[in-house]
């Protein structure tokens, strides 16, 4: 089938790829030019493990190609709508890429004839998608359910896996505003083995949000029970480990640590919160994983200040920048939070990442960036291990041995203490 994907982030991206691979003809749309040449080159722009080899193959075979030229909507079947919804400065989603995208489409659908489908993939809030249909009718004259069909098709993949996630998805959830809008979906998804949910638009709208809202519910709570559970002297993770067997809990999403980040936690578990208040229900559970989360990033800095008595003037190594490994994604990264305190009192920050120091250097440009970890670490008072890079599970007692000092805290379960002997975890 011939998909356009309107968005050339990161779900828009992935997405497109991972139709392209399982036959479809992709062609993606973008606004930015310069990135729509690099898609075009085989050049990803996001960093994301296996997408650089993919892009180059489908795009080869004449499966995958990019443009910033909306009317090449009208060559397709289906359009994906993956473009960005932030969270706004009061915690709710902000629409405006949303609904301006949906005027476009509503204009070139306006011109189009035979039946296509309009599929939302972009994480919006209950009643959404509903909005979207209404602006694509408003724009183009035509009736929803008649003329088009209008889908919600949540994405839940994970960075730095999300080929493998979008390709073998452990469901599909498809939420349609009628019959035939679905069916359509249905065939697109045809080439997957994953079972299938079909439900309404307004459903599969809050799946999204409740899988990842008690994904980051998960996070929080390990985390509280992690500070607890060092204070006693008690390892969490071999206590998650007993949790996590049993068949109700499952062990995933269970690492105590530093806090999530990334662009869908925090933003989802807030508009989810802002949704409730605004429909007049007190969300306390949501209310509370936000703030264990914002207590959790700056534990590490509480921490370091009582081993070492004043941050001034010390050099502290940071490993580690990118919300999680395997990405080069900083957003809502704990890292951020931590330089900015670190900042605050006054300490030297010496930081190194694989890939995520070009986007940090454009918030922060004046912290010391390393070439690698052991540059990082030379000459340093204190060490916090932020992110979980393959590459920092092999550090030795050699390396850390270049500080001048010997803290070393971790915010992830990453060092072997077989092979290095004095470190401690944030919270165990």
């Amino acid at each position: 089938m011939n998909i356009a994907v309107i968005g050339t982030g990161y779900v828009g991206l992935c997405s497109g790829v991972g139709l392209a691979a399982k036959g479809h003809k992709v062609t993606c749309i973008g606004r930015d030019k310069e990135k729509i040449g690099m898609i075009n080159r085989g050049i990803p722009p996001i960093y994301e493990e296996g997408l650089e080899g993919m892009m180059r193959t489908l795009l080869a075979s004449g499966h995958l190609s990019a443009t910033d030229d909306m009317n090449s909507v009208s060559r397709s079947e289906a359009t994906f709508i993956c473009v960005g919804t932030p969270s706004g400065g009061d915690g709710r989603i902000d629409l405006v890429q949303l609904e301006s995208a949906a005027r476009q489409l509503g204009s070139v659908l306006r011109d189009m004839s035979g039946y296509h489908v309009f599929v939302v993939k972009s994480t919006v809030v209950p009643g959404t998608t509903e909005r979207v249909a209404a602006i694509l009718e408003e724009a183009s004259g035509k009736k929803a359910g008649r003329d088009f069909g209008v889908c919600m098709n949540p994405e839940f993949l994970r960075e730095g896996k999300a080929l493998p996630d979008f390709l073998s998805p452990d469901r599909i959830v498809i939420g349609e505003l009628d019959r035939k809008s679905g069916d359509a979906l249905v065939e697109i998804y045809s080439p997957f083995n994953a079972p299938l949910i079909r439900t309404n638009l307004r459903t599969a709208e809050m799946i999204k949000y409740a899988s990842n809202s008690l994904l980051a519910t998960k996070i929080s709570f390990s985390n509280e029970l992690g500070n607890i559970c060092k204070k006693l002297g008690i390892d969490v993770y071999e206590v998650m480990k007993g949790v996590g067997m049993d068949s109700r809990i499952s062990p995933r999403f269970l690492e105590a640590g530093i806090g999530f980040g990334g662009s869908c936690f925090p933003k989802d578990v807030s508009a989810l919160k802002s949704l409730a208040e605004d429909i007049g229900y007190d969300p306390q559970v949501l209310a509370s994983v936000l703030d264990t989360n914002r207590r959790q990033k700056l534990e590490i800095v509480r921490q370091l200040e009582d081993r070492l008595g004043t941050l001034k003037g010390k050099r502290v190594a940071l490993l580690g920048l990118a919300f999680k490994g395997d990405t080069d994604d900083i957003r809502e990264a704990p890292s951020l939070d931590i330089i900015k305190a670190l900042l605050e009192k006054d300490a030297h920050v010496r930081a190194y990442d694989p890939q995520a120091m070009g986007n940090v250097k454009n918030i922060f440009p004046g912290i010391e960036y390393c070439k690698d970890a052991r540059h990082a670490l030379e000459g340093s008072d204190a060490c916090l291990l932020l992110t979980e890079w393959e590459e920092f599970k092999g550090l030795t007692d050699s390396d850390f041995r270049l500080m001048r000092g010997s803290i070393i805290i971790e915010g992830r379960r990453i060092l072997d203490k077989n092979k290095v002997k004095h470190f401690e975890g944030v919270c165990w």
